[in-house]
């Protein structure tokens, strides 16, 4: 098994592309260990000291680390977890666990907004994002604001706030007139 490695524009953030399906559908984001046991993969990564945070896409792992922890001393480690997890022949979420389709769900006057949002988020910024080894999910809708969170490598890049106002806002905004700004949103 070869296992590719990429930088993201997060410096605290690589992305780990194994040549294999990591979910068949959706994202599955743990910010920090706890609630990771509903992955036997994400637990073989957090047993890695220095990892902060993972996420998985479709066929890529991003793992973020601490700050004081260097990548050369523990992407050794990351790598062996990574593949011994594939060779166990054990499934990336047990149980009943599932992937994460992404975006909230909305009720309200503004549904047929929020439905164009969430078209140009998947269709638009979505699959770019995902290249850079993250995801953003629509959040919320209120008076004009658009509430989004951040996963992966975007969650905490010194990029994403430019990301989100010169890309993602001004791309709702010249398509959906209501728009009218972008904010993240956190956990």
């Amino acid at each position: 098994m070869f296992i590719q490695t990429e930088p993201t524009p997060n410096p605290a953030t690589l992305k780990f592309l194994p040549g294999q399906t990591v979910l068949e559908t959706g994202t599955a984001d743990f910010p920090s260990a706890e609630g990771a046991e509903v992955s036997p993969l994400a637990t073989r990564i957090f047993g890695v000291e220095g990892v902060r945070a993972v996420f998985f896409g479709t066929d890529f792992v991003t793992v973020t680390k601490e700050d004081a922890v260097e990548w050369d001393h523990i992407k050794p480690a990351l790598l062996g977890a990574i593949m011994d997890h594939y060779q166990s022949g054990q499934p990336v979420m047990s149980g009943q666990a599932s992937a994460a389709s992404g975006h909230a769900e909305h009720d309200g006057a503004d549904g047929e907004i929020v439905g164009q949002i969430k078209e140009l988020l998947d269709s638009r910024v979505r699959p770019a994002v995902a290249q850079d080894g993250g995801d953003i999910t629509f959040h919320g809708f209120e008076r004009g604001v658009v509430y989004l969170h951040m996963q992966g490598a975007c969650a905490g890049c010194p990029s994403s706030t430019l990301t989100l106002k010169m890309g993602i806002e001004n791309l709702l905004r010249h398509y959906i007139p209501e728009v009218t700004e972008v904010r993240p949103v956190g956990v």
